[in-house]
């Protein structure tokens, strides 16, 4: 009877190990399993926050210049996707350079040099409509999109596709409100101190060729969302505001 009570015993304990090592298993399966939904998570917040906010390289004639867009400016930021997923920057020269105050591209004639008195006036057959956020300012490297003056744009709306980059900010700031600041050059500021010193003649235009070779996306590809323009609108002069950059008939 003794043996048979010990055979017991010893078969509950090997059972009840069994049962332990298993809960244990599953146990840790369980955290695992946890882990691997937060990376995902995370991985996909990520990859949100990227599709928000893009990033692309801008490679110049003077060096490369990393960027990113913001989210709370939407038509802005799909727009500019959509012109590099076209490759409408590549080739495009930095038309209007001024020293201490910032640094102007996105002129499809400035591709042509046969055009250079029209430089500052092409670009797409549409504008786009003011996206003015509080929170984005015109620092050192913030990119803003050019527009038409007051007089004949008093809505402020945006050209469909030349922007500036703020090389002083000091002199800037009053154009705050004024013009869409729709992202931010985050890595190369040292760039844009290089093209703001060539020299350039009395239009601002640099007698040496400062040239848009390319824009690539980083990391992801950003989805295009359609319809972001105001297509019905007429096409505007596409330069920063006359009184205040001098711009003469680019006004």
């Amino acid at each position: 009877m003794k043996k048979s009570v010990t055979g017991i015993i010893i078969i509950l304990a090997i059972a009840s190990s069994f049962v332990s090592c298993s809960s244990c298993s599953s146990f840790r399966k369980n955290v695992s399993e946890t882990e691997m939904d937060d990376s995902t998570k995370l991985a996909l917040e990520m990859e949100r926050k990227l599709r928000e906010e893009p990033e692309f390289e801008i490679v110049t004639t003077h060096g490369t210049m990393k960027i990113r867009l913001y989210g709370k400016t939407p038509r802005h930021r799909d727009n500019f996707i959509k012109l590099v997923s076209e490759g409408y920057y590549d080739g495009i020269r930095f038309h209007r350079v001024i020293e201490g105050f910032m640094i102007q591209t996105g002129d499809p004639n400035s591709r042509d040099t046969s055009k250079v008195d029209s430089w500052g006036m092409g670009g797409p057959d549409y504008t786009i409509p003011a996206e003015f956020v509080n929170e984005y300012w015109h620092k050192k490297g913030a990119i803003a999109a050019a527009r038409k003056g007051d007089m004949a744009n008093p809505r402020k709306a945006s050209s469909g596709s030349q922007f500036y980059i703020v090389h002083d900010e000091n002199a800037c700031l009053h154009l705050d409100g004024q013009y869409t600041i729709f992202g931010e050059v985050t890595e190369g500021l040292d760039i844009i101190d290089r093209i703001a010193s060539v020299p350039v003649d009395r239009y601002d235009r640099p007698y040496e060729d400062v040239m848009i070779l390319s824009v690539r996306p980083l990391n992801v590809e950003p989805e295009v969302i359609d319809e972001t323009c105001d297509t019905t609108s007429a096409l505007l002069s596409d330069s920063v505001e006359g009184d205040v950059a001098g711009s003469g008939e680019n006004e």
